[in-house]
């Protein structure tokens, strides 16, 4: 059984559009790869052809992975009323090191380098459900506890 998967709207949409890209687009571009790649004769020494045939595993394989996350999706719409963290919530934390901004998303969509983290992440599970003010407690993956107040909230 697929596990259930968690989408902001905009999530939903980024999906929906890469898998348009990649059908519509990158697809084509992969076949003509190897069209041209069978061009330059024997197949067993052809890194053009072996290249362009990984590149199209590849795409063939995000296409399903995509396809199997919208096809098991539920999408969260977040009160713009509410006062707690939810998915889709963006706040900023202060810790030991200063603020951390981030916005809490599915795992589907989270992309920690663009503050975008899990909620199944150590800060994202903890901060569920707090309003501002709280004080969280994070177990890193070392085992370390990291402090952290929640300074700002924005369910947008």
């Amino acid at each position: 059984m697929a596990k259930e998967v968690v989408l902001t709207p905009e999530g939903r949409q980024q999906l929906i559009d890469e898998l348009e890209y990649l059908e519509n687009e990158k697809r084509a571009e992969v076949g003509e790869r190897i069209k041209v790649a069978r061009e330059f004769g024997d197949l067993s020494e052809n890194s053009e052809y072996d290249d362009a045939k990984n590149e199209q595993a590849f795409v063939e394989s995000r296409i399903a992975e995509i396809s199997n996350i919208l096809a098991n999706a539920t999408v969260t719409e977040v009160s713009k009323r509410s006062n707690k963290v939810n998915i889709g919530t963006s706040l900023t934390l202060e810790g030991p090191k200063g603020e951390l901004n981030v916005t809490i998303v599915g795992t589907a969509e989270a992309n920690p380098a663009q503050g975008r983290i899990s909620n199944e992440s150590p800060v994202g599970s903890a901060v569920i459900g707090k309003k501002k003010g709280d004080k969280v407690q994070v177990v890193t993956p070392s085992g370390n506890t990291i402090e952290y107040v929640i300074t700002k909230l924005s369910n947008k």
